[in-house]
């Protein structure tokens, strides 16, 4: 396996980031957010939104399973790490690396609000709109890409990748998984 083609590039992760860092902020001018990281994939992208966002915010994170180190999802989600914190009543985002089928999403969506947040939405670097396997309400995207296995900016295989300052496919090898 190697690196293949750059999907998004370092500058037009930051300028998106920012973007979108601007328009979370305008939308919960006022009240107080409560930021949710979806381990391990989601760190890089929450750490720099987290910066562009000026409201004031807190952080916990969810570690789920869903992947292990296949290039598929396997369908099945479990809870390896939960909230720290409740969070009945408030304002709440859910920040992902990927939404890709839409079942880990839909999974925590389904979690979380029975949990009776005031306001529960999800803000998600990256989306495979093609792979989609259920309507989810994503209210902000960095960016729609194709139907390719994405390594980079927190997104690994086998926990390999995550550190490149960039979004690529990863290639395979014709022996390998497609």
């Amino acid at each position: 396996m190697r690196i293949g083609k750059i999907l998004v590039q370092p500058d037009d992760l930051a300028h998106r980031v920012q973007e979108l860092g601007r328009e979370i902020s305008a939308e919960y001018e006022g009240r107080e957010l409560f930021l949710i990281g979806v381990l391990k994939g989601a760190v890089f992208f929450l750490s720099d939104l987290m910066r562009e966002i000026d409201v004031p915010c807190q952080v916990d994170f969810m570690a789920v399973a869903s992947y292990g180190s296949s290039t598929d999802s396997s369908g099945v989600v479990r809870i390896l790490k939960d909230l720290d914190a409740p969070i009945d009543g408030r304002d709440v985002l859910i920040v992902e690396d990927i939404v890709d089928s839409g079942l880990t999403l839909n999974y925590l969506l389904k979690t979380l609000k029975a949990r009776n947040p005031a306001t529960l939405e999800v803000c998600a670097l990256l989306t495979k709109p093609e792979r989609r396997k259920v309507d989810l309400p994503i209210r902000w995207t960095g960016f729609e890409i194709p139907n390719r296995f994405a390594i980079g900016y927190g997104l690994d295989h086998a926990e390999r990748y995550r550190n490149l300052p960039y979004v690529a496919a990863l290639e395979v090898s014709d022996a390998g998984p497609a």
